[in-house]
């Protein structure tokens, strides 16, 4: 029971009033002294007990049986509709001509103030049973550091202008550009292998792919198959046949379907926030590189995973008996 903040009487303590009241016989203003509320409070808690029985001693709530202006049924199922069609609360208050706290309210009280995955299809979540049963492999690009740090640190105002060029083509472009970070994680141990490369051709992605295959191995981990978005270095023929010659099978992602590669997705969202993004400055893309594999050792062998029961990839992969080797 949730008892109002100023309540004189715990339940305990109301039981006893009206049994000292109406089993034992106390007089009224007795039973109210020896509870140390007032005479009409005590003829409250009677009352109600000899109405309605232990249920009456409950607190009820303050709010009015009837409110004159309240929101009507039909209107209320409408705003909750709307909602699952992931519109904001703002869209339903001008579609509906309301007011937008009166919107916010209902869908607070409903538990649909969070959009979250509301009215989308439910997350397929699924964990292979064994490491190298499946990598997912995922590229995220980064903008080279050349002179000093970047807009995150010193702010877009203070930042230096990026110097462009002219190509062969009379086209203007950035000279800065931007590096790679190929990504590569097992599904089971969440085992990580990352370098950073200079493009993402097809010839680069399938020397990053013989270096993680060569790294699983390493620490005991045979590849069966690998997970890939639809890039076009991921669709050649080469990509194919290095995939055939090591023994792997190669599978897609659907179009414009992120989620099946969540895995990778996520590895990447931990790695900017704890790596390429975190409070150290980085002056250089190289010092930027050199910082990865420590933080990538981290990742590995000593930070909690929440997925793993907090507990680093190595502990999952030694779970699974697989033998650790050196990590380099």
């Amino acid at each position: 029971m949730k008892l109002h903040a100023n309540a004189a009487l715990s339940l305990k303590k109301r039981e006893l009033l009206v049994q000292r009241v109406i089993e034992e016989g106390w007089p009224l203003t007795k039973a109210a002294a020896a509870a140390e509320v007032s005479d009409p409070t005590a003829r409250k808690w009677v009352s109600r007990y000899q109405a309605e029985g232990e249920i009456g001693l409950l607190d009820r709530p303050s709010a009015a049986h009837h409110v004159h202006n309240r929101t009507p049924e039909d209107r209320v199922q409408v705003i909750c509709a709307l909602r699952h069609l992931r519109m904001t609360g703002a869209e339903i208050a001008e579609v509906l001509e309301m007011a937008e706290t009166t919107v916010s309210g209902i869908l607070t009280r409903f538990g649909l103030g969070r959009l979250g995955r509301l009215g989308m299809e439910p997350a397929e979540r699924y964990e292979r049973s064994h490491a190298g049963e499946l990598l997912h492999i995922d590229v995220k690009k980064l903008g080279r550091i050349v002179g000093g740090a970047g807009h995150r640190i010193v702010g877009r105002q203070r930042r230096r202008r990026n110097p462009t060029r002219t190509d062969a083509a009379g086209v203007r472009r950035m000279s800065v550009g931007y590096e790679c970070v190929h990504v590569c994680l097992d599904d089971a141990t969440r085992l990580a292998y990352v370098e950073v490369l200079a493009d993402e051709k097809a010839t680069t992605a399938i020397g990053f792919l013989r270096r993680a295959v060569r790294f699983y191995r390493r620490h005991g981990v045979s590849v069966e198959a690998l997970m890939t978005d639809n890039g076009s270095a991921y669709r050649s023929a080469v990509h194919a046949i290095a995939c055939r010659t090591l023994g792997i099978r190669h599978l897609r992602t659907r179009p414009y379907r992120p989620q099946t590669n969540g895995k990778a997705e996520r590895f990447i969202r931990t790695m900017l926030a704890g790596w390429a993004y975190s409070g150290g400055v980085y002056r250089s893309s190289a010092e930027r590189t050199a910082a990865l594999e420590g933080w990538l050792w981290r990742y590995n062998f000593k930070r909690p995973h929440g997925s793993l029961g907090r507990r680093p990839p190595a502990a999952r992969l030694a779970e699974l008996n697989n033998p650790l080797g050196s990590y380099t």
